[in-house]
């Protein structure tokens, strides 16, 4: 298996120097000194597939990843999506902003920006290259470091496009920017590398959504990166909102860096593909600073999905919470790692972490880690973790009120999402994943 991993990673050394080989003239000198870099380190680092010492991969196995022979390492540009599967993810209907990507390439055919002020920049990335170098040049690669993840690494070796939204002081965006990543899995299996950059100046506000999907049937891997600037007394909402196919892989990295008086507040979902791992990074560096995370999963059969959330407090009277909920069945598993550090300087630092986990099956499982690193004494820090099954004592309850058990049960599992659901403001949204987790359990009772 090692020396197999070893050949595949070899196939993406050698897919990357045929990507650069199509290089548009337009790219900067400083991109290409980039992606050289990157792809140096992948080869040092690879594929995490060493679990033994790894605590960081130690509940998640990537060497199915590492070891697939997909078809098409280096996708190009197309509009190969089934509608169908474009259709799933649009929301908002005219009314909001969206940009999409098929396999990594922004396609304005399929994209509609009907409500920007004229002062904010969306592009991809791929133009802003060479039409606003400035911007690229002071974020991008900035905060989501490839020196220590071969992911990572591999995603901005391959960087060639992505999203770049741009919002200056003192401008609110009143509609959300929708972002749509498709893969189109080209029959026998592609790799995309998302990437994604949002700056806001001082006092600022905007609202962005990352979906990722893909064909029902048939493998392929999304590798996404985004970065997240906020800048002092500006307001950022973001939405993550995974719905790939059965076979699919992805794995994505959040970096997230607050200035003074900022606030952020993300809500991550994840419903599809058969093996997902997302880092959400936050950095509250401005006193100040906040951030509300929370996120609902729900697997079934073998899906495997890892949340690793880790908040940084290194500015003093900052505050960060943490809510993530599980619903498992079959033979899935959840992962959460929550680790919240809280330097010297933060006095006056606020941090909660809460992960619940509702088990639907006995094979279903929940692995909860969490960690609290205080190195400052002036501090209200707190952490709880629950797993268990659906009460009984409430289920006998609802079957004694007239209702058969499989009501009981959607109404009990309901209520144990809409504690997440409840914090999404935004209607179309919020309709959607409703929809979802209602057919989620309509599927799960014809099993």
């Amino acid at each position: 298996m090692a020396q197999q991993t070893a050949t595949q990673e070899q196939k993406y050394v050698e897919a990357w120097k045929t990507s650069i080989a199509g290089d548009s003239p337009n790219v900067p000198d400083s991109i290409r000194t980039l992606r050289e870099s990157a792809i140096a380190r992948f080869s040092e680092l690879g594929f995490p597939t060493t679990r033994r010492g790894n605590e960081e991969w130690k509940y998640t196995d990537v060497r199915g990843i590492a070891s697939a022979e997909y078809g098409s390492l280096v996708p190009s540009p197309t509009n190969r999506v089934v509608t169908k599967t474009l259709d799933q993810h649009i929301m908002g209907g005219s009314v909001w902003n969206r940009l999409v990507f098929v396999d990594g390439h922004w396609l304005p055919e399929l994209s509609w920006l009907p409500s920007l002020p004229a002062e904010v920049t969306v592009i991809s990335l791929a133009k802003a290259m060479s039409t606003e170098p400035g911007l690229v040049a002071n974020d991008l690669a900035q905060h989501a470091s490839y020196q220590e993840s071969g992911f990572t690494a591999l995603n901005t070796a391959f960087l060639q496009d992505g999203a770049l939204i741009a919002v200056p002081d003192n401008v609110e965006i009143e509609e959300p920017i929708h972002l749509i990543f498709l893969s189109s899995g080209n029959g026998d299996g592609s790799v995309s590398h998302p990437r994604t950059l949002v700056t806001l100046g001082a006092h600022a506000k905007a609202t962005v959504i990352e979906s990722y999907g893909g064909p029902v049937d048939g493998p392929y891997l999304t590798n996404a990166v985004s970065e997240f600037v906020v800048g002092p007394g500006a307001h950022l909402e973001t939405f993550h909102l995974q719905q790939h196919g059965k076979q699919a892989n992805h794995i994505g990295s959040k970096q997230v860096k607050l200035a003074n008086d900022s606030s952020f507040v993300a809500g991550a979902f994840d419903f599809g593909g058969t093996l997902s791992r997302n880092t959400l990074s936050v950095a509250l560096e401005g006193a100040g600073s906040s951030c509300n995370l929370y996120g609902l999963y729900m697997t079934n059969d073998s899906q495997h999905v890892d949340n690793q959330v880790l908040v940084d407090h290194a500015a003093p009277h900052t505050t960060s919470r943490q809510l993530y909920k599980g619903v498992l069945n079959g033979h899935s598993r959840g992962v959460f790692h929550g680790s919240i550090t809280v330097r010297q300087v933060a006095q006056k630092t606020d941090a909660l972490q809460m992960d619940k986990n509702l088990l639907l099956s006995d094979d279903a499982e929940a692995d909860t880690k969490p960690a609290l690193w205080i190195y400052a004494d002036d501090v209200k820090c707190g952490h709880g973790a629950t797993c268990g099954k659906l009460d009984e004592t409430a289920m006998f309850y609802l079957r004694s009120r007239g209702l058969d058990e499989a009501s009981a049960r959607r109404m009990l599992i309901h209520a144990f999402a809409n504690e997440i659901l409840d914090n999404v403001g935004l209607t179309p949204l919020r309709v959607h994943l409703e929809q979802f987790v209602t057919s989620s359990l309509r599927f799960e009772e014809q099993q």
